[in-house]
């Protein structure tokens, strides 16, 4: 996750000096992404609300297709199928059902290297199951049509190899990844199939007959559909953790998993709650290790042995993955699950199916730096800070900088984000933009911000005059009232750093009087939060001027 925000009232709640943007002040990157995420998108005078942001799906980043095909091909179960649909050529018999005949189940399995050779000893139990698995390779090749069923002119059932078995064989990406985003849809379906309930359970439950089946096929149909909806919601949550988590950290305790699906946000586990959570980790445990096999997920299985051990008292009985006295192999026994690249490229494009926006990190860095800052200001869905750093990233520190202070400029709607963004990408440069800073001192949009900025870099310079200080003031609130969409604490924060004097009406008659599209606002955000009545009345008052005087 990320970090602590850099700067906050709490760390430095001086104000200032004159010209300085204040030490308050938080750049996109100061919050965490959590809260970030949904919340950052310009809005616009007039424009709708953006109520829905926070089901938005975070912006994730993928290796490259190369990288996600070698993945793919590298799963056994997708090596089985393909190599069983090359050993068809040029034909090979089947039954009527499009299955192996029962001479080549046990060659098949050879030629897997799931069974010894011909004439090696194998157990009679080893060599079945070894049959079992070929099988389902085979069954999968069928499904992936990496096989096709036909039938001769004397009447034989015959498998020959598909149309893209060679397109797969070489790694064709396109070829690949759509066969094993198949194959894994289809996995994805039968774990859920698996965890529905028995038509054979619950013996002595009703008398035979045909209502008592149509009840149990609804029962099942039922139990099918709430499992797939868990597995889907579970998949969903790993895939948001993921975009999240610092590198190196996106394994997941299932318990933690299982919490995130049932506690409620904000809320502490208590003794029912830890129950519904150890009956979601015993059901979710056993479909999150069939996807594991084709690669979508890292899956370490709740330890069987727990169910066997002794319950300890009460405190101690629910898997709750962190207790005070778990150690890390302690919660590793209630099962770990991690989203792979290829769970995160498979998820994405089921997202994508059900019609969510679930865009990729960089998505908007392909561009000139307006392009960029314009993009970032005006997309709900997008993590400013990893946008930036894919822009920055191989460009000409200077050449960078000084196209990311022209394409700052403007008075439009979302302006004053995208200063506010320049800023955040001049920290990821450093030194080497100071030269660009320098050129722009006198502009009286970019003058106040990079003068603060270069003396957060050591620089002394000089301070501004006070109209580019006020203006610089309300660009900065304004910026603020964007990206939070109108927090409350967080725009409370920035007006306690106001340099208000003794005499608020004097200050206020200077701020109504700045030449910015968003004057008005910022004094209207000043009047409703600011904790001092009288401070709060002249800022409400300097608003209607700001307001009369657009007129």
């Amino acid at each position: 996750m990320a970090g602590r925000r850099r700067t906050t009232p709490a760390d430095n709640p001086s104000p200032t000096g004159p010209g300085e943007l204040p030490a308050e002040s938080l750049l996109p990157a100061d919050y965490e992404l959590a809260d970030l995420y949904g919340a950052f998108a310009a809005r616009a005078q007039g424009d709708e609300d953006l109520d829905d942001a926070a089901v938005l799906v975070p912006p994730i980043a993928l290796p490259p297709e190369a990288e996600l095909t070698a993945a793919a091909l590298a799963v056994p179960l997708i090596g089985h199928a393909l190599k069983l649909a090359r050993w068809t050529a040029p034909h090979r018999a089947v039954d009527e059902h499009g299955d192996l005949t029962e001479p080549d189940h046990e060659p098949a399995a050879r030629l897997l290297g799931l069974a010894p050779a011909e004439g090696e000893p194998v157990e009679r139990e080893a060599l079945e199951e070894a049959v079992v698995e070929a099988m389902r390779a085979w069954s999968l090749a069928c499904d992936l049509d990496l096989v096709e069923i036909g039938t001769t002119a004397k009447g034989e059932h015959v498998a020959i190899p598909g149309p893209d078995l060679e397109a797969a064989e070489e790694g064709d990406p396109e070829t690949v990844l759509e066969l094993w985003l198949t194959a894994a849809g289809i996995v994805r379906e039968l774990a859920a199939e698996a965890d529905s309930l028995d038509l054979d359970g619950d013996e002595g439950a009703e008398e035979p007959g045909e209502e008592a089946d149509e009840a149990r096929l609804a029962e099942v149909e039922e139990s099918r559909q709430e499992a797939a909806e868990l597995l889907d919601e579970a998949l969903q949550v790993l895939y948001e953790t993921t975009a999240f988590a610092d590198p190196g950290q996106e394994t997941v305790p299932l318990g933690v998993l299982a919490a995130l699906l049932v506690v409620p946000e904000g809320e502490e586990p208590d003794e029912e709650l830890l129950g519904d959570i150890t009956d979601l980790m015993v059901m979710l445990d056993p479909m999150l290790g069939d996807l594991a096999e084709l690669g979508l997920l890292e899956h370490r299985p709740i330890d069987p042995e727990l169910f066997e051990e002794e319950e300890g008292p009460a405190e101690a009985a629910g898997p709750w993955p962190e207790p005070v006295s778990a150690t890390e192999e302690d919660a590793e026994r209630f099962g770990m699950v991690r989203l792979t690249p290829l769970g995160q490229y498979a998820v994405r494009q089921w997202l994508l199916e059900d019609g969510y926006d679930a865009p990729l990190i960089g998505e908007l860095a392909q561009g000139d730096a307006e392009t960029l800052l314009r993009g970032i200001s005006e997309t709900a869905n997008v993590m400013p800070d990893r946008e930036l750093l894919v822009w920055l990233d191989g460009r000409e520190p200077l050449a960078a900088a000084r196209e990311l202070l022209a394409a700052a400029r403007g008075t439009d709607t979302y302006s004053p984000v995208r200063r506010l963004l320049c800023m955040q990408a001049l920290d990821e440069l450093g030194a080497a933009a100071r030269p660009a800073a320098d050129e722009v001192l006198d502009d009286e949009q970019l003058g106040g911000a990079v003068r603060a900025w270069l003396r957060s870099q050591g620089v002394e310079v000089a301070a501004p005059e006070r109209p580019m200080v006020l203006w610089t003031m309300v660009d900065t609130f304004a910026a603020q009232l964007l990206t939070s969409e109108g927090a409350a604490e967080v725009l409370q924060e920035l007006i306690k750093g106001l340099p208000v004097t003794d005499n608020p009406a004097s200050f206020f008659g200077e701020v109504w009087r700045v030449d910015h599209p968003y004057t008005a606002e910022v004094l209207d955000a000043v009047g409703e939060l600011h904790l001092e009545r009288n401070v709060a009345k002249e800022a409400r008052k300097a608003a209607f001027k700001a307001r009369s005087q657009k007129k």
